[in-house]
């Protein structure tokens, strides 16, 4: 898992801004080259001495690699290569450690390789990857090389320390808070706290009063979300395809958007499918549960997510700009609660861009630019749905107590 290590502060990526031929690994004999293409390409890797070891042909019948000068094939199962979808691209990753060779599309993880090779034991050939020091490129843009290879899945939950325990860890169960950037540690801290809940004293019933809000013609939440019915798609109202955004302070600059959002999803509501500025963000589930689709790369060509997972009450999940950057979220017809989550969000210190938008598709698969916005601010909304929320309760008829009769005789004799 790459991640920010304080102490040396050595880069776990470098991003690639020209077109170049020759790249240099960040450590001998591993990492992930990320690279876009649209014609048949290849990777080279060498030795210091420029010398080629092994060379990595992307096709759009399939991957292939060769050993050189030797030209011996590793040989896999392996038919998907190149394809013909807008927004794609592509990684390699390299793992002496392992003796390990992976390749994919979209974002570099084990959930989207289509290409796999694992050394035979008895060949040994660690001290030959990591003699691997750089990358030649032939017909591909490399965009990015990352220090780490991929070695597992990712973790979708976070966990704090006092959370985690040895059989959760090497298991891979869950991401261990620390295993996150600084920016997403800090965004994390900020909204992981027991206090960090929505009925709180001074208002026990938020929750109930927001799923009354939500169904009940004429409050605040039902009319709002009518409203939004066109938000995505001009031309075609689509009522489930809206949700509440409800912000805590104010844009600093450090994020697409207010960096704190508290989302409200009525039951059978969903998002588009977006990505997130490139920003790092943290998710938590305050009420109900949300259903999360995650796709390799934002493409209005049909794609397919790589991956589905269910979220709790409770449950913490993470995105970064490499990890997760594109997904829907839908709270299931089968639930029976509103779903409320806290979303914050907060660029990297090195992105010097501020991408301020959220890219997503419409319903004809085209990409539009959706810049986050706030429906209201949450110290207002709270006053707003607990002024529904008297109200209602003031509306509600009156129980009738009936009198006991008295035990004692009316009369006394």
């Amino acid at each position: 898992m790459t991640y920010t290590n304080t102490a040396y502060k050595a880069p776990v990526s470098l991003k690639v801004n020209k077109d170049t031929e020759k790249v240099n690994l960040i450590f001998r004999g591993q990492g992930v080259i990320l690279f876009t293409a649209t014609e048949n390409c290849s990777l080279t890797f060498c030795d210091v001495s420029g010398n080629p070891g092994m060379k990595v042909k992307f096709t759009e019948q399939g991957i292939s690699v060769n050993l050189e000068p030797s030209n011996e094939p590793l040989v896999t199962d392996n038919s998907k290569g190149l394809v013909n979808q807008k927004g794609a691209y592509y990684w390699f990753s390299l793992d002496a450690q392992n003796q390990r060779l992976y390749a994919g599309i979209g974002e570099a993880r084990k959930e989207t390789a289509v290409y796999s090779y694992q050394f035979p034991a008895e060949q040994n050939k660690k001290l030959f990857l990591e003699s691997l020091v750089s990358v030649s490129a032939e017909h591909l843009h490399i965009t990015r090389i990352l220090r780490d290879p991929i070695t597992r899945s990712i973790p979708l939950l976070v966990k704090n320390t006092e959370e985690l325990t040895m059989d959760s860890l090497a298991s891979g169960m869950y991401l261990p808070k620390a295993n996150l950037s600084l920016t997403s540690q800090q965004l994390y801290d900020c909204i992981s706290g027991k206090q960090f809940i929505l009925n709180t004293p001074d208002f026990p019933e938020f929750t109930q009063a927001i799923e009354h809000s939500i169904a009940t013609p004429g409050k605040w939440c039902y009319e709002v979300l009518k409203q939004k019915s066109t938000e995505f798609n001009k031309d075609k109202p689509n009522e489930k395809e809206t949700y509440l955004r409800i912000t805590l302070g104010e844009n600093n600059g450090e994020s697409p958007g207010i960096p704190y959002v508290m989302e409200i999803w009525p039951v059978g509501h969903y998002s588009p499918i977006h990505n997130h500025g490139n920003a790092d963000a943290v998710i938590r589930v305050l009420n109900g549960a949300i259903n999360v689709s995650l796709f390799p790369f934002l493409s209005g060509d049909a794609v397919e997510p790589f991956a589905k997972a269910d979220f709790k009450k409770e449950d913490i999940t993470w995105i970064s700009p490499e990890l997760n950057q594109v997904h829907q979220l839908k709270n299931l017809d089968t639930n029976k609660d509103t779903c409320i989550t806290i979303q914050c969000y907060m660029y990297e210190n090195n992105d010097k861009r501020h991408y301020d938008y959220f890219d997503y598709l419409d319903e004809s698969g085209v990409k539009q630019q959706f810049e986050p916005n706030s429906d209201m601010d949450f110290v207002e909304f709270k006053k707003t749905i607990k002024k529904e929320w008297e109200e209602f309760q003031g509306e509600k008829p009156k129980e009738v107590i009936p009198q006991r009769k008295p035990w004692y005789p009316p009369y006394w004799c």
